[in-house]
Formats: C-alpha cells, sequence, structure tokens
C-alpha cells in the first residue's frame, strides 16, 4: 500500500463536524519592522526569527506548541458529541486498554496520545463511522478500510459489516450482531484498532525519521503527503512540525506551505488538535470542575473569546466617562485615521453612530486598547503585502464600546450580544467583509488563521464583518506601533 494514503478519512467522525470550521490556509507571514518607516515589510524569517516578534525560533517551540494547541482548541469544545465534558467522560473508560496497548509495541506512542486520538476521531464512540460506506473511516480510531487491509494486517469485510451494521440499526439482535461485527470488521474492536492505530504510528515513525510529533500529523494527512511537505521544505528530514506549520507560508518556504494548504486545515492543524484532546483529558482526570467551567467559556459564544477575557478578569467600559479617562491614560489609544490608513486600514466613518443617542461624540468610540490595535496593524499592514496591491484597504467598523452603547446597539442589530461583550473591554474589533479583491479575502483569512494558531485572538464570522478578540498576550507585537 502506499505511504501516501492515511489510515483515516478526510472527514472523521469529529472531524465532520470540525470541517465547517475550516479555513483557507495554515500559517502567517514572517513580518518585519522596517526602520525607513515604510511599515512592515516580508522579511527572511528563518530559525532565527529575524526581528519579527511572531517569527519562528527553535527556542520556542514548545511555546508555540502550547500556543496552537490552546489556539485551536474551540472546535473540540463547540463540536464535540454531548460537548467536550461528555465526550471526555466517554473516552476516559478507555483509558486501561490504551495504556495496555501504547505499552506495547516498544513504546510506539504514549498512552496520553493514543488517547488524544480516541477522542478527537471518535469522542470515545467504538462504532463511530462516517457513513454507511464502510470503505469509508470506522471505528474507535477512524481507519480506512483498505488501510487496514493493506497496511494492518486487520480483517476488514466490509459487505458483511454493512450488513451487521444494518441489521443493528433495525435494533434486531444487536448484542449478537456487535459481536459479530467486531470479528468480521477488526476495526469495531476497541482493541484491535487501538493496536492497528498504534501500528500505523510505528511505520509513520520510521517513515519520518523516528519522530511521533510527524508520526501523528500524518495519521490525518498520511505519510506521503507529508513527506512531499518536507521535501518542498528543503531542510531535511528532521524538522519538527511546529517549525514545518509556523515557517511554511507564502514568503518563506512558499512550496511547502502551498503543499499544507493544498491538504487542508483539518490535515495542517491535526497535531494542535490532539494536543488540544490531551489537555482536555489531563484536565478532566485532575480537575473535572475545572473542565466545565473552562468548557462553559468556550461555549459562551462562537469563538473562544471569553476564554481569552473571561468575564470578570478584565475591566469593562460601564459608562462614557470610563472610556474617557481611559484615553487619557492611554488605557485605550484613539484610533486616526491617517495613521491607520498607514497600516493598510480604513475607518469607517460610521463608526460610532449612536454615540449621538448618549450625548457623545462619535470618536469616543473610535479607540482600543494597544494591544488590539498593535494587532490591527499587523494585520492591515501584512493584508496589503500578501495582497499585492498599496491601495487596497481593510475597514474597519466597529471599536470600543460602554455598557450603554451596547445596550442601544442590542435593540437594532440581532448580532450584537445582549450578555457580556467583549467591545467593551477595548480588546475586539470588527472588519468588514466586504474586500478589494479575493486577494484580499484569503491574506486577511492568512492572518485571522496564524494568529488563532499563535493563541492571540479569537475570531467570528458574522454576516458583514469578522469580529475578532485579541488577548492580553498580544503585548509583544506594541513594537508595531512604538518602534525602537
Amino acid at each position: 500500500m502506499s505511504s501516501r494514503r492515511s489510515p483515516r478519512s478526510a472527514r472523521p467522525y469529529v472531524a465532520v463536524a470540525l470541517a465547517l470550521l475550516a479555513v483557507v490556509v495554515v500559517a502567517g507571514a514572517a513580518i518585519l519592522r522596517d526602520g525607513s518607516g515604510g511599515g512592515l515589510r516580508p522579511g527572511s524569517g528563518g530559525a532565527d526569527g529575524g526581528t519579527d516578534p511572531l517569527a519562528y525560533r527553535d527556542g520556542d517551540r514548545a511555546a508555540l506548541e502550547r500556543a496552537a494547541a490552546d489556539g485551536l482548541a474551540h472546535v473540540l469544545y463547540a463540536k464535540s458529541p454531548g460537548g467536550a465534558v461528555a465526550t471526555a467522560q466517554r473516552v476516559a473508560r478507555w483509558r486501561p486498554l490504551i495504556e495496555e496497548i501504547a505499552g506495547g509495541d516498544g513504546g510506539t506512542v504514549d498512552p496520553d496520545t493514543l488517547e488524544a486520538i480516541v477522542f478527537l476521531e471518535s469522542a470515545g464512540r467504538e462504532d463511530a463511522r462516517v457513513s454507511d460506506d464502510l470503505e469509508g473511516a470506522a471505528g474507535l480510531t477512524q481507519i480506512l478500510a483498505e488501510t487496514g487491509t493493506n497496511l494492518l494486517g486487520m480483517r476488514v469485510d466490509v459487505r458483511a459489516s454493512e450488513r451487521l451494521t444494518r441489521g443493528i440499526a433495525r435494533g434486531s439482535k444487536v448484542a449478537a450482531r456487535v459481536a459479530l461485527r467486531r470479528r468480521v470488521d477488526e476495526r469495531f474492536d476497541p482493541a484491535k484498532a487501538l493496536a492497528g492505530t498504534v501500528r500505523y504510528l510505528g511505520f509513520a515513525r520510521k517513515q519520518l525519521g523516528d519522530r511521533l510529533d510527524l508520526a501523528v500529523a500524518g495519521y490525518h494527512m498520511g505519510v506521503g503527503n507529508l513527506q512531499e511537505v518536507l521535501r518542498r521544505f528543503g531542510e531535511g528530514d528532521d524538522v519538527p512540525y511546529a517549525r514545518l506549520y509556523f515557517d511554511s507560508t507564502p514568503v518563506r518556504h512558499p512550496d511547502a506551505y502551498e503543499k499544507l494548504a493544498s491538504l487542508g486545515d483539518d490535515s495542517a492543524t491535526y497535531l494542535w488538535r490532539v494536543r488540544a484532546a490531551q489537555e482536555i483529558m489531563r484536565t478532566w482526570r485532575a480537575d473535572p470542575a475545572a473542565l466545565r467551567t473552562l468548557a462553559a467559556r468556550q461555549t459562551a459564544k462562537n469563538s473562544a473569546e471569553e476564554v481569552l477575557h473571561p468575564k470578570g478578569s478584565t475591566p469593562i467600559y460601564e459608562d462614557p466617562f470610563a472610556l474617557g479617562r481611559a484615553r487619557a491614560a492611554g488605557t485605550l489609544r484613539a484610533l486616526d485615521a491617517d495613521e491607520l490608513d498607514g497600516y493598510g486600514i480604513r475607518l469607517d466613518p460610521q463608526m460610532g453612530e449612536l454615540a449621538p443617542r448618549l450625548q457623545q461624540s462619535r470618536r469616543l468610540y473610535r479607540a482600543l486598547r494597544p494591544e488590539a490595535l498593535a494587532v490591527l496593524a499587523y494585520i492591515g499592514t501584512g493584508v496589503r503585502q500578501l495582497a499585492g496591491d498599496d491601495d487596497a484597504r481593510l475597514t474597519i467598523t466597529s471599536s470600543v464600546r460602554d455598557t450603554p452603547y451596547q445596550r442601544l446597539l442590542t435593540r437594532r442589530n440581532i448580532e450584537a450580544t445582549r450578555s457580556y461583550s467583549l467591545h467593551t473591554t477595548g480588546f475586539a474589533f470588527d472588519i468588514s467583509r466586504t474586500y478589494s479583491s479575493r486577494a484580499q479575502a484569503r491574506a486577511f483569512q492568512f492572518f485571522l488563521d496564524r494568529l488563532t494558531a499563535l493563541n492571540l485572538i479569537a475570531w467570528v464570522r458574522e454576516p458583514g464583518a469578522i469580529h475578532v478578540t485579541v488577548s492580553g498576550d498580544a503585548r509583544r507585537l506594541l513594537g508595531v506601533l512604538d518602534p525602537p
């Protein structure tokens, strides 16, 4: 069997839902400060990272892996069947079997990683399947029929399995049919499915320089595809996946980036979602209450914005006077149209349009926290450069609000939340979805994805705008606004 094949379908049981949030691109461009006053420019990047605060550096690998896991965890909470807590409960019952099987075969894979694959692939359901066509992915670890028979030495009689599956669905002699299906289609036998996954990861490690991180990434995209990405990257086989992912961009290793992007977001970010599932299971064992709290924050909105700024952890602006004081103190920075234009951002003239109803100036509601303004500048300048159009501008339509303004807005805009709004913290802004070109739209998506993977933003697509919430950790981008 070709090494290009993955043991699973491109749309696994849980990842069918993940695909709803799939995005166009997988990483971000290296950006450097141009000391001549020309703003940001594509840079050489590389292992030393140049002067870009977000460029890949070898010493940052562990931190980048954690950030990617955190930044891409939201979909696991939002789309896991029954929620992340219920899924963790289902997956946890397989832990003894997982430890037993992971401990064999020379320690190919650690139990935490194997358990996380179960979480991501089947949500802990041994009868999970992509469709009625059992040539596709099935079982606890979503193995393809062809992979099971040709590579993993499993017994997989698809016709018999489909016939038994129909009988199980009818509710006739269920227990007997389930037992028989496990014999004719070993993908539905949890122990044999887990053992098959361990064998696949062992095969992948041998093909990929004995690297478990690459083997896990290859579990979704296929070993052959990953080998092709590494070949295009051009710096040998011993490249950590974190570097392959974050250092493959349109301006840095563009051929590798193009291949990764062509495989889809589910494949490119699979390792980070496995790491996120590992963290969910660790939290479930150590502190179930903490996982419930985190799950509530992850699902409170359509993005992870309340994880970045839990309610009560970040001050909100209760009235116009609070906004004025924050602007005077520098806690909020005013949005200047000329300054934004230099960063590739256009200020919507309608911003703050409800201010007169509060006897205030529209300008009062044109400000952001410095971290959020830095992210806005970073995105705007990078998008303009990648789109190749110096005249193109993204349009910011909304920034900080106070509580009275937010209350007014909810009366006329069904998209406006009636509960905790991150706009009232100054860490959120909206960008119009009206673009000057497809190239601009793709470039914008590029930066949304990169900053999400770095856990610096959470974002959601609304009917007319992209709503972006910025993490306090984005303070490392402040040099974009105030270069030395």
